[in-house]
């Protein structure tokens, strides 16, 4: 009789299941479309609604029709530029050159360090003068707006986000913007592909059935051990295989998804009928009270926590039409929640 065999279990691209350094998540790569300007955005988490849209894939067996989808609604306040790091290309990776910081700091940044003095601009602008021969890469440091947003929040995140075209265009584009504000309109449009970058739900130490989805072995037949285990590990010499099923860490790990679409971007405050706020407001959020953007389908990580937004690295080659949104519903998903 020939011998059962399945699968092996769990993907080899998620190791180490760790627990994520930091519940902010960090984007390695940031991709250069040639213009100046951000290239991503973050924003708030608010949670899960349905759609019904017109299917514009002319691949689709539906391609014309009404179908119903489910998206993601993420709260994205406009985004304040405190400064500027600047850095050079070097054989052993970028090296942070200066930075520059805007004088009038929000008092809310303080939560988060001890702000430079107003003091120092003008000498942060002559270092920079003296390496700006030296300069590839030009990155905004921004903070959140958590105040503007429906979580009940004062202390903002503060990261970095690349900006776009030439060193000297992206220079001055930064220099420009120091202080001022940015909306997701500026960096995004309805329709385009984006990747998010979030950390997941955490679930704590978990067992080898939910942390690998291993089979349970017969309860009934010679496991006084337990059955909800590995039978075994393997040969122990040289050592046991770091892909052996083991108990431990399971979610909050950062996570990348490719190739979600924006299908809208609203504000309730500006325009009524922008409006998808539920009676009560969100479950666990509130109400959504800046602009918001609208993402097909499911997105990593738990409410109210940040999501980081990047135009996509590997976007899809067919062209689809301009999404056209029939209804939304206003109520929660899944339903009866």
């Amino acid at each position: 009789m020939a011998k059962g065999h399945t699968s092996r279990h769990g993907s080899m691209a998620y190791y180490p299941r760790k627990r994520a350094r930091s519940i902010v998540a960090r984007v390695r790569t940031w991709v250069d479309l040639g213009k100046v300007g951000l290239l991503g955005f973050a924003g708030y988490k608010v949670g899960m609604l349905h759609i019904v849209k017109k299917e514009d894939n002319k691949n689709s067996p539906f391609y014309g029709q009404e179908v119903i989808r489910a998206a993601t609604v993420i709260e994205t306040p406009p985004l304040k530029v405190l400064g500027f790091r600047v850095y050079e290309k070097t054989f052993y990776g970028l090296k942070a050159l200066t930075e520059v910081w805007t004088k009038d700091l929000p008092k809310d940044v303080e939560r988060v360090f001890t702000v430079p003095k107003k003091e120092s601009y003008n000498e942060q602008m002559r270092k920079l003068n003296d390496v700006k021969n030296r300069v590839n890469v030009v990155r905004a440091i921004v903070s959140t707006q958590p105040r503007l947003a429906g979580i009940h929040r004062k202390k903002p995140e503060v990261f970095e986000i690349g900006v776009g075209g030439n060193a000297d265009e992206a220079l001055e584009y930064v220099i420009n913007s120091l202080g001022k504000e940015i909306t997701i309109d500026q960096v995004f449009s309805v329709g385009e592909y984006i990747d998010v970058i979030a950390v997941t739900k955490g679930k704590g130490f978990q067992g080898v059935i939910k942390r690998f989805g291993v089979r349970e072995m017969p309860r009934w037949h010679k496991h006084r051990k337990g059955s909800r285990r590995i039978g075994s590990v393997g040969p122990t010499k040289p050592a046991i295989m770091f892909t052996t099923p083991f108990p431990g860490q399971l979610g909050f790990h950062q996570r990348t998804e490719y190739n979600k679409r924006i299908l809208k971007i609203g504000n309730p405050v500006e325009n009524k009928e922008d409006d998808i706020n539920p009676a009560g407001g969100w479950p666990h959020y509130g109400l959504v009270r800046s602009t918001y953007v609208l993402v097909e389908g499911s997105i990593p990580g738990a409410i109210k926590r940040l999501i980081k937004m990047r135009h996509a690295i590997r976007p899809p080659d067919v062209k689809r039409e301009s999404p056209q949104i029939i209804y939304i519903s206003t109520k929660p998903w899944p339903p009866g929640e």
